[in-house]
């Protein structure tokens, strides 16, 4: 909540801009010109996704509801009634569908999240853990389709400024299970991190990025030759060197919205659609299958 009330006394807010989608708290005045080079002030929709996991999820609804209407904020919900045994990438899923609906509806010119710099590490380490190799190491700042201006921001920084305004917001009990590898690193690893490592892994991230963003031009290039109508065209792709056909299976499993997968499935994926033999199928994440055919290779 603690951006949300920073762009109300900043009188950023107005009816006259083109509204951006807001996913509960959100950005001030210098946290948006971080962002989009501009002054302008912005109108908001605040967004909530009810993902129906905790069985207490209804009042962080209507505390999201209450807050937005404090303000005279327009106000959109979603349910995913996803149930406990959801996973994080079902429900990460799920939530930028729904932001992506209500960015639609009102016409608005951006997504903007509150990720701040402490999710940024902790996503780091927890892809690296898995083995998602470069993606993983940058995952929250390449996406350049979401606004995350508090990206520089330590958490104890944004704790602080919602402490001194007495702001309202809730804990998602199931965040202190350090049995949750996420959870692990967010309460013992990261908190012992000082301020020499913190920078170092920073610095790697946005070298990790910036590498990321020239990578999948190519692959993008790449892809045009070798992807035909959302098909893998198997004689090419098994041309290509081994490190090549996994960025580019990496890439084509991000067009189908399939993302964080690991390394060891990845390169699995790659040698099914090298050698695998017509008409047999290989699992990708979840439901998803991959079918092969003669000359291509598609999602079933």
């Amino acid at each position: 909540m603690a951006l949300l009330h920073l762009l109300v006394q900043k009188n950023i807010v107005t009816s006259q801009q083109s509204p951006v989608t807001s996913q509960k708290r959100r950005l001030g005045t210098k946290d948006y010109r971080l962002a989009t080079g501009d002054s302008t002030s912005l109108r908001l929709v605040v967004a909530h996704f009810n993902h129906g996991i905790r069985a207490d999820s209804d009042k962080d609804e209507i505390l999201v509801r209450d807050i937005a209407k404090e303000y005279d904020l327009p106000f959109e919900v979603g349910y995913g009634h996803l149930g406990s045994n959801a996973s994080e990438d079902t429900a990460r899923r799920a939530r930028y569908q729904f932001l992506e609906a209500v960015r639609q509806k009102y016409k608005a010119k951006a997504i903007i999240t509150a990720h701040h710099q402490d999710d940024l590490i902790e996503t780091a380490l927890l892809n690296i853990i898995r083995g998602t190799k470069r993606k993983g190491l940058s995952a929250i700042a390449s996406n350049v389709g979401i606004l995350r201006p508090l990206l520089d921001t330590p958490k104890k920084e944004i704790l602080k400024y919602a402490q001194k305004h007495q702001l309202q917001w809730r804990e998602d009990p199931s965040n202190l299970d350090t049995k949750i590898l996420r959870n692990y690193l967010r309460l013992k690893i990261i908190p012992k991190m000082d301020l020499q490592q913190r920078q170092k892994i920073l610095k790697d991230i946005d070298n990790v990025a910036k590498i990321n963003i020239a990578v999948d031009r190519e692959i993008a290039i790449l892809s045009q030759s070798v992807v035909k109508n959302g098909k893998i065209e198997r004689s090419k792709f098994a041309l290509l060197p081994t490190e090549v056909t996994q960025e580019l299976v990496v890439y084509w499993l991000r067009q189908h919205d399939i993302a964080q997968i690991d390394s060891h499935s990845v390169s699995r994926l790659a040698v099914f659609i090298k050698t695998g033999k017509p008409g047999t199928n290989a699992s990708v994440k979840g439901t998803s299958k991959i079918k092969l055919e003669k000359d291509y290779a598609r999602f079933a």
